[in-house]
């Protein structure tokens, strides 16, 4: 996977936007689970690239270091070789200055490759340097994307939850009679009147027929004195 891929991969990644999706789409909890398990997976995946991509910018700094560290290094050589040469040829040792100057002249076209090796790959690195940056960015935007969509995720869930419990509520109450909620008791009480207008119209009967059985003994009474009187006027 190139940097570009990977750089272009993170940044449409980290861009999406969470409610243009969910406005497209027919599940949205469903559609969140898959976006969490894809951003998830996703950023599994760029984080592996990335740590590549860093990895080879250090290699590339420590050749580059090292290049800066040989060419300091084959300078000192060249410049002691040089002082050698210069002491030798002072005591007439030519062959042996010659020898040294030649040391020199081997050591400075070492540094100069050093020196070469290091500016080239400054721009490199550089631009490496760079889009490493880029990367971090977009994965700190990828996961601070992914606690968006747990949390999106999560409100879906409790407004779901919500609704459903809001339409148990009244799908109960649909089946109460909303004109008359007391209709059940009103039945009760009408069946209470009638059973106590039935008791009140055996107390009425009962008492009538009482006061026959009075009547009919006040009849018997008037009979009685009736027949006394007469025995008393026979006498």
């Amino acid at each position: 996977m190139s940097k570009q891929t990977i750089l272009g991969r993170v940044t449409q990644l980290a861009k999406a936007n969470i409610n243009a999706l969910l406005d497209q789409a027919e599940d949205p909890q469903k559609m969140l689970d898959q976006l969490i398990r894809d951003y998830a997976n996703n950023i599994a995946e760029a984080e592996e690239a990335v740590a590549t991509t860093i990895g080879n910018l250090r290699l590339m700094e420590q050749d580059h270091q090292e290049d800066v560290e040989a060419a300091k290094e084959w300078g000192g050589k060249a410049l002691a070789a040089s002082r050698k040469a210069d002491e030798l040829r002072g005591g007439e040792q030519t062959d042996e200055a010659d020898r040294f100057d030649n040391l020199a002249k081997v050591a400075l076209g070492r540094q100069l490759r050093s020196e070469k090796e290091a500016r080239t790959a400054e721009p490199t690195i550089a631009a490496q340097s760079e889009v490493v940056s880029k990367l971090r960015t977009g994965l700190d935007q990828m996961k601070a994307k992914l606690g968006e969509l747990r949390a999106k995720r999560d409100e879906l869930v409790a407004r779901a939850k919500s609704a459903e419990a809001q339409n148990t509520m009244m799908d109960a109450v649909k089946s109460i009679d909303v004109l008359d909620p007391t209709s059940d008791l009103n039945r009760f009480e009408e069946k209470v009147r009638r059973e106590e207008a039935r008791a009140m119209g055996k107390q009425e009967l009962a008492a009538s027929s009482l006061d026959a059985q009075f009547e009919e003994l006040d009849g018997l009474g008037d009979s009685a004195e009736v027949e006394a009187r007469l025995a008393a006027l026979k006498r």
